[in-house]
C-alpha cells in the first residue's frame, strides 16, 4: 500500500436535539470557559435556529455573544471585523453555527484570535503558524463539510476567491443535527447537496492525495446523497432524507479535506466571485462538462462511482446524465445564462478559473485555458 496521511476533527456528535444539549455535548472542551463567541449570519438567526442552542449554553452559566454579520463568500474585511468584535469581547471559544460561509469565518476568528500572524500570509496550503481559540462547528446545511475541513475561503479584492488551508483549521467538536436543516428551502437542498455530491466526486479522482480512506468515504457519501436528496427536496420534513443528507455531506467533506477537490470547483470559484452564485450552484453548473472532459483520464473510477449507486452502463456518460437528471429533477438552474453570465463573460471567467492552481493540480487531466472556456461554453 501506498503511504498516505488522514486528519479528521477529533470528536463528531451527531443525534436530533443535539444543539439544545451543546453544553453538556461540549462540556469537556468549554472547561473552565465563560465567554462564547458565536458566528452566524442574520438569516440562520431569524429563523431561531440558534435558540435552543443559545439558551442551553445561558443555562449553563456562560456568556454568549452573537454575530450574525457573516455574508455569502464572506469578504476579508468583513472576516477581519468578526475577529476584532470578537476581540473586543474577550472571547475563549468559537461557535461556527450556520452554512459553510459562517463556518469557514468561525475558524478564522477562532485562529486569528490565537495567533499575530496576519490573515495574508495564511493564504495557501500549510501556511499557518502559532495556535487557536478552541472551536465547535456546527452545520444547518448539508453540503459544504466545512464542518470537518480544514479549509476556509474568502473573498480578496472584489471577486478573488483565496483559501488557508491548515491542519490548524480542524474543529475541536461537530456537531451534527438534523432538526436544523428541515426548514431548508428547495433551492438551498438542493444545491448544498449536490455541492456534497461533487465533493465526493472530486475526492474520488482526486489526481495526488487520492487514499483508501477517502475513497471509501466518498463512495459511502455519494451513496447517501444519491439516495436522499430528491425526497429531501420533494419533503422537507422527511427526517430520515435530512439525517443522510447531513451524514453525506459530513464523510464527502472528510474525503476531499484529504484528497483535494479540482477543476469542478476551480471554474466555480468565479462564478460566486464575478457573479455572487451560492458556492453549491456554481458547482452543480460546472460539474457536467468538467466530467466530460475528464473522462478520456477518470473513466474507471466514474464507473466504480456511478456502479456504487446502482446506475446502469457504469461510466462517466452515466453519472453525468444522472446527475443531470438530478439537477432538473430537484428544478435547480443548469445553464450559466440563467444566472446571469453572457458568452462576452467566458474568457475572464476562464482565466479567473487558471490562477486557481491549488486545485487544478488535484483533476485527474490537466485544465488548460482553452478547456475552461469550452467548459464554460457548454453550459452557456
Amino acid at each position: 500500500m501506498a503511504s498516505f496521511d488522514f486528519r479528521t476533527v477529533p470528536h463528531i456528535h451527531s443525534g436530533p436535539g443535539s444543539a439544545g444539549r451543546l453544553a453538556s455535548i461540549a462540556a469537556p472542551l468549554i472547561g473552565a470557559r465563560k465567554r462564547i463567541f458565536l458566528v452566524t449570519d442574520k438569516g440562520v438567526r431569524a429563523l431561531g435556529l440558534l435558540d435552543t442552542a443559545v439558551a442551553g449554553l445561558e443555562e449553563a452559566g456562560l456568556t454568549v455573544a452573537i454575530d450574525d454579520s457573516v455574508v455569502a463568500d464572506p469578504p476579508e474585511d468583513r472576516v477581519l471585523a468578526t475577529v476584532n468584535a470578537a476581540r473586543e469581547f474577550g472571547a475563549e471559544l468559537v461557535i461556527g453555527f450556520g452554512g459553510g460561509s459562517s463556518m469557514d469565518t468561525a475558524k478564522l476568528v477562532a485562529l486569528l484570535l490565537g495567533t499575530d500572524q496576519p490573515l495574508a500570509d495564511m493564504y495557501g496550503v500549510n501556511k499557518v503558524r502559532g495556535g487557536r481559540l478552541p472551536l465547535i462547528l456546527i452545520p444547518t446545511t448539508a453540503g459544504t463539510g466545512s464542518e470537518v475541513t480544514p479549509i476556509s475561503v474568502v473573498t480578496v479584492g472584489e471577486t478573488s476567491k483565496m483559501g488557508v488551508n491548515d491542519p490548524a483549521l480542524y474543529a475541536d467538536l461537530a456537531v451534527l443535527d438534523a432538526a436544523l436543516t428541515y426548514g431548508l428551502p428547495r433551492a438551498v437542498t438542493a444545491a448544498t447537496g449536490i455541492d456534497a455530491m461533487v465533493h465526493c466526486i472530486e475526492a474520488y479522482t482526486s489526481k495526488i492525495e487520492k487514499n483508501p480512506v477517502s475513497d471509501a468515504l466518498a463512495l459511502a457519501g455519494l451513496k447517501k446523497l444519491h439516495g436522499a436528496i430528491e425526497r429531501a427536496c420533494t419533503d422537507g420534513q422527511d427526517t430520515q432524507a435530512r439525517e443522510d443528507m447531513l451524514l453525506g455531506a459530513l464523510l464527502a467533506g472528510q474525503a476531499f479535506a484529504n484528497a483535494p477537490v479540482g477543476a469542478v470547483h476551480a471554474l466555480a470559484y468565479p462564478l460566486g466571485g464575478i457573479f455572487h452564485v451560492p458556492h453549491g450552484l456554481s458547482n452543480s453548473l460546472m460539474l457536467p462538462p468538467v466530467l466530460r472532459y475528464n473522462a478520456d483520464i477518470a473513466d474507471p473510477l466514474y464507473a466504480e462511482m456511478s456502479a456504487h449507486i446502482g446506475l446502469k452502463n457504469p461510466g462517466a456518460v452515466a453519472l453525468v446524465e444522472e446527475m443531470e437528471r438530478i439537477a432538473d429533477a430537484v428544478k435547480i438552474e443548469t445553464r450559466l445564462s440563467q444566472v446571469g453570465v453572457s458568452h462576452n463573460d467566458l474568457p475572464r471567467l476562464a482565466e479567473d478559473a487558471m490562477k486557481v492552481q491549488r486545485l487544478l493540480v488535484n483533476n485527474p487531466r490537466e485544465m488548460t485555458l482553452d478547456a475552461a472556456k469550452a467548459c464554460y461554453e457548454a453550459v452557456l
